[in-house]
């Protein structure tokens, strides 16, 4: 008997060929009726028997192609229909909770193309197809059409409006399509914005300029990129002195998998994540043979890698023939330029030209940046190929919520019914053009999802930036404990939720329940209460940021309590002498700083403030053993310390003691600080792997103390590859069930999660 069904589909749906695919399966089927999209995902209506219907929604979900992606699908019967045939219909209304496609790498179909000297789009840089291409930062408005994106300005020649419509082509329904006729065009500019090259003359214009040491803003896909030539010294010396930029490691882009893999050391996952749609920067150990000059990654075993991505890339880096530093077209602190007239203001001081083209970006989005740790990617940075993708909540929130995330490498977040979108990553919020960034963020995910919030989540940090702004909104606001939102994020992807749990939050800052800067961290959570039950004995931040800055202030905030106030530089003999020059110029501070009479009196007066956080252990131990003089970027002695490991050199650890106090257990630290001063100072590959085992035998003590089966690891600290593989090691042979994150980094990047998590599933708070 014929019936008539509805089938709503809900997933990854728009934007990835998922319309043609449904028509062409239904044409292979035999089957009449309508597919269109909706802002809820697509809607499939067919008129048919009962096993024909089952038979298209088993195949319509088993055969859809990447990155095509079925989440929820339903069928609902309607009244009798008949259709003639089976057609494309446009698209409709309604409430909007649809899918974002991310942005995609070009494909393979495309590239081969734009090499063919006999394809009407032989190098043009903008070829694209319902497989690949701008989906995300093109987006204006949902349901995803051409008319609601910014390709809407480019009307379509004869030739791209017939692929457009025709339902067997590769670009049936491609919304980006374009050619050299009708579509972007590329220009090359000078400093003062005058148009110096167009078209293809404008690519081999910065391809010279990148072959003679000057730098280039290309605008990209979700925005420019300041690029030069990666093996050329003076080339990458000179755009770490425009940018202000002076040892943080630089990413670099290849245009094949081979010249990859002649330099570094992929294992397959690598490989996988490095040719993926996605196409992240992906973290890579180096051989010694790197072509690269030692100015990328500075003193780091491990260089951030990608592939090209557009087809402007794959031109520019086929004419170059050489790999290029692509680093975020942005001013310290600022976040990344996407449109051209802005990223000539910004960056004329940093640039020496500027290769921009005219389709418009409506957001900008980072590389995301992905490094495998036991066998799973792990993210730094999630922006690009993954935003804003939605996550399922454990459970449904009953009311529109928005998060606003932390302070740094900040992300927001929304809620309605089961779904969470979390917005790509938006960086530290320091500066005014980071607070415009944050708040059209927000405005852009609500204007794509129609959304309004109802409550807003937040930080608990009084001085954060997303804190005040939440409270000076017009609606009722929810502040949660910094460390509880990381672990609730790591819990929810692992649907524990329910369950109890040990979390380890480790970082660099968040403001605690008790007023102080809390960052090694150790969390009972049950179904009903959280509570604090271990933490690193707390010392003082001397000076407060000046000690970030200056991490040899921590140093002295660790060895005066470790060896009573008339510690002295004397005190330890030789051991705080280096024959090295740089080393000698951080014992120099030290010296200096030991025998400072106001850091003294903060230090015995307690004027300065205390923390907990394990991020700063790790700042002051780097400081010990002369790996860091002053930090120019955030996590900057933590990777110096990493990167000194030696992973099979020796099991053995330092002490750390446990004392009770006031009902929770203090992590002493000064035991270690005594080992590490009897140790010979130049081995700093021993010093180094001794200090992250200790870490790693003190949560395996702590976890059997407890004995909560599953244990949550979340926090900056755990971006260290050794500390997190070696903990999960670990766990796992004593017994436990270790949790990492999987979706959403482990740093911050991910606590606006943790906060939608914290006011769905309220738990109370047990001092």
């Amino acid at each position: 008997m014929l019936k008539t069904v509805a089938i709503q589909v809900q997933g990854r749906v728009q934007g990835v060929g998922f319309r043609p695919f449904v028509y062409t399966l239904a044409q292979e089927m035999g089957l009449n009726g309508w597919v269109n999209n909706s802002t809820q995902g697509a809607t499939v209506v067919i008129t048919a028997d009962e096993k024909a219907i089952a038979d298209f929604t088993e195949r319509l979900t088993k055969t859809l192609p990447p990155p095509g992606l079925i989440e929820q699908l339903a069928v609902e019967q309607l009244p009798l229909e008949s259709f003639t045939n089976f057609t494309i219909r446009p698209s409709s209304d309604g409430p909007k909770t649809a899918s974002i496609l991310p942005d995609l790498s070009t494909c393979s179909a495309c590239l081969t193309e734009l090499f063919d000297p006999s394809d009407r789009r032989y190098l043009y840089p903008f070829i694209n197809c319902t497989h690949c291409g701008p989906r995300y930062t093109i987006i204006e408005a949902l349901p995803y059409d051409r008319c609601r994106t910014t390709m809407a300005r480019f009307r379509q020649c004869t030739d791209c409006e017939r692929e457009y419509k025709q339902p067997g082509d590769r670009r049936f329904h491609a919304q980006p399509n374009a050619c050299p006729r009708c579509g972007p065009q590329l220009a090359f500019w000078n400093r003062q914005g005058q148009v110096i090259a167009e078209a293809n003359e404008a690519l081999n214009f910065a391809v010279d300029n990148l072959k003679v040491g000057n730098i280039i803003a290309i605008k990209g896909l979700g925005g420019f990129h300041l690029c030069c030539d990666a093996t050329d010294f003076e080339a990458v010396e000179k755009l770490r002195l425009r940018k202000h930029r002076p040892d943080k490691p630089l990413a670099v882009m290849y245009g094949n998998l081979g010249q990859i893999v002649e330099h570094y050391q992929p294992n397959n996952l690598e490989v996988e994540l490095l040719q993926s749609a996605a196409a992240p920067i992906v973290l890579l150990n180096k051989k010694k043979q790197l072509i690269l000059v030692e100015n990328i990654a500075p003193g780091n075993p491990r260089v951030g890698v990608m592939l090209a991505y557009t087809p402007l890339h794959h031109l520019l880096l086929k004419k170059l023939k050489k790999p290029m530093v692509a680093t975020s077209g942005n001013l310290a602190g600022e976040q990344i330029c996407i449109d051209n007239i802005d990223a000539l203001t910004r960056l004329q001081n940093i640039a020496d030209g500027f290769l921009v083209h005219d389709r418009p970006i409506v957001c900008p989005v980072d590389d995301s940046v992905v490094q495998i740790v036991a066998g799973k990617p792990l993210f730094l940075r999630r922006a690009r190929g993954y935003a804003p993708q939605p996550i399922t909540l454990p459970k449904p929130t009953q009311k529109k919520l928005l998060a606003m995330g932390g302070h740094y490498k900040n992300t927001v977040a929304i809620a309605k019914q089961n779904q969470a979108y979390v917005s790509q990553h938006l960086g530290d919020l320091n500066s005014a053009p980071t607070y415009q960034n944050f708040e059209e963020a927000i405005a852009h995910l609500s204007q794509l999802y129609d959304f309004s919030p109802q409550e807003i989540v937040a930080d608990l940090h009084p001085d954060y930036f997303s804190h005040q702004y939440a409270e000076n909104q017009a609606l009722p606001v929810t502040f949660v404990q910094h460390h509880y939102a990381h672990i609730l994020a790591v819990m929810a992807e692992h649907g524990v939720m329910e369950e109890s749990v040990l979390g380890i939050a480790w970082d660099g800052t968040g403001y605690g329940m008790d007023g102080t800067i809390w960052g090694g961290e150790f969390l009972k959570i049950t179904q009903g209460t959280w509570q604090r039950i271990a933490h690193l004995q707390p010392f003082h931040l001397l000076g407060n940021q000046q000690a970030i800055k200056y991490p040899h202030r921590i140093a002295l905030a660790l060895l005066w309590p470790t060896f009573g106030d008339d510690f002295s530089a004397d005190s330890l003999g030789n051991w705080l002498n280096f024959n090295n020059g740089f080393k000698n110029k951080i014992n120099s501070r030290l010296n200096q700083d030991l025998n400072n009479k106001n850091l003294r009196q903060l230090w015995q007066r307690g004027q300065a403030p205390l923390t907990s956080s394990m991020g700063r252990l790790f700042d002051g131990i780097a400081t010990l053993i002369g790996l860091i003089n002053e930090v120019t970027f955030e996590g900057q002695a933590a990777i110096a310390l990493e990167a000194q490991i030696m992973p099979n050199l020796t099991e053995e650890y330092y002490p750390l003691t446990l004392n009770n106090k006031e009902k929770k257990l203090a992590v002493d630290w000064r035991p270690l600080i005594k080992a590490i001063t009897t140790e010979d100072r130049s081995k700093t590959n021993l010093i180094a792997t001794k200090f992250h085992n200790s870490l790693v035998n003190l949560i395996i003590t702590i976890a059997q103390q407890q004995g909560i089966e599953k244990v949550a690891l979340g926090g900056g600290c755990f971006q260290n590859c050794y500390l997190l593989a070696s903990t999960i090691t670990a766990l796992k042979k004593a017994g436990f069930s270790p949790l990492w994150p999987r979706e959403l980094p482990p740093n911050d990047g991910a606590i606006c999660m943790g906060q939608l998590l914290a006011k769905i599933q309220a738990r109370q708070y047990i001092c």
